[in-house]
């Protein structure tokens, strides 16, 4: 089951690819300016999601995709790599991966010379966890 963290984290990856998400049955698109602010997501990002899971938005689609975000958030769906572009798709837990990956109307993607899609990274942990590895194989700056 994917779960509502996945699913904020698919909806965040294809943002910064210029996808839109289709809310009130495909009368209105989302698409933030910016999805990542530092160590964590845009408060534009949030807004969004807000929306996104909101039952007054009604139906809500990530554009060139069947699924709602809504059944994407029930059980029996699993969110994996894409085996050409490595962006997250959605498959039911059971059954066959989607026809195509939302990439496929992308017409330079993948792009292994651009920066690829991220999620928030905090900067203190992963310093923090580089100096505990350097400390546990003895490499510091005493020796």
């Amino acid at each position: 089951m994917a779960s509502n963290n996945e699913v904020r984290k698919y909806i965040a990856y294809w943002f910064q690819l210029g996808k839109k998400v289709l809310i009130r049955n495909g009368s209105a698109a989302l698409l933030p300016k910016s999805v990542i602010a530092g160590d964590r997501y845009s408060n534009e990002f949030e807004d969004c999601w807000q929306k996104i899971i909101s039952p007054d938005s009604g139906d809500c689609y990530l554009e060139c995709t069947n699924e709602t975000i809504a059944e994407l958030l029930t059980s029996g769906w699993e969110i994996s790599p894409c085996a050409r572009c490595a962006m997250p798709v959605v498959f039911h837990e059971n059954g066959m991966p989607p026809e195509s990956c939302p990439c496929h109307d992308l017409a330079n993607w993948p792009n292994t010379e651009m920066p690829q899609p991220r999620s928030p990274v905090s900067t203190k942990s992963q310093l923090s966890g580089i100096r505990d590895r350097l400390l546990r194989t003895g490499m510091t700056n005493d020796q």
